[in-house]
């Protein structure tokens, strides 16, 4: 995204300074790979930025459609394979691993601690659900780099002609009121810092969508979290619970039982 569009700024840009231009160093312009030439050495790893940022933009476009992040048919695939007490976990846990994405391996988990405490399940799907966060913010640290060095390039670009241009006038006999002189180096200067604010802009506004997305995304994975501890945990909890609870009850009967036959027997 970011290399089209600077590209084509180039080219708008190149254009409208040849169609203007009289001679002098804009003259032989007639390509964007000229315009980007004219703009000095700085253009060069300007152009590499915009190469690696557009292979990010392009890569996490894919990645983070939301359909990779959370399959619409995931969360009721899940419900049919858990039963009411969450006792079917390594179904559940299968279906997991073959789903794949970052909710489900969230989910996962979750279900591997079925059974124990709340707190506990709850812990352990934060733990997983960190862990896909990263993945999912993996390469925006570039796209941050680049919006921020770019335009720093573009002003070392602009030194670097600034320093051409008085050079040219210093080592020149007669230069004193020879304002073309100075043309070339200026020329180079305002080259790069168009190139390096032209690749700043689209990439800022890539970062601050994807972090955007992102944020939403992970808005919506913990409501469906929360709901699967409330409905699950919890409820497979009780289950737990209450399970040693009437079997102790089934004992005492049973003892209590033992107890009225043997008074019997010493009755009779």
């Amino acid at each position: 995204m970011s290399v089209p569009m600077m590209f084509w700024n180039l080219s708008l840009l190149g254009q409208v300074t040849v169609e203007g231009a009289t001679g002098g160093a804009a003259a032989g312009i007639r390509s964007i790979w000229d315009f980007a030439v004219k703009g000095g050495p700085m253009m060069i790893p300007i152009a590499l930025c915009s190469l690696a940022a557009g292979t990010v933009i392009l890569e996490r476009l894919v990645s983070l459609r939301r359909r990779n992040i959370i399959p619409p048919g995931f969360l009721p695939g899940l419900t049919k394979t858990l039963d009411e007490d969450g006792d079917n976990r390594t179904e559940a846990l299968e279906y997991c691993r073959n789903n794949g994405s970052p909710v489900a391996n969230i989910f996962a988990a979750g279900i591997k601690k079925l059974g124990g405490s709340v707190e506990l399940v709850e812990k352990y799907i934060e733990e997983a659900g960190q862990r896909e966060i990263f993945k999912l913010r993996k390469y925006l640290r570039l796209l941050s780099v680049v919006a921020s060095t770019a335009p720093l390039m573009g002003l070392l670009g602009t030194i670097f002609g600034m320093i051409v241009a008085f050079q040219t006038v210093a080592t020149s006999g007669g230069a004193l009121g020879k304002a073309e002189l100075l043309a070339k180096g200026i020329y180079q200067a305002m080259i790069s810092t168009a190139g390096g604010l032209m690749l700043a802009l689209p990439v800022l506004i890539a970062y601050h969508y994807f972090c955007a997305k992102i944020d939403r995304l992970v808005s919506e994975m913990d409501l469906m979290t929360v709901e699967f501890v409330e409905e699950y945990a919890e409820s497979h909890l009780d289950f737990v619970t209450r399970t040693p609870t009437l079997r102790a009850t089934e004992a005492d009967d049973a003892e209590h039982e033992g107890d009225t036959k043997i008074t019997a027997s010493a009755s009779a």
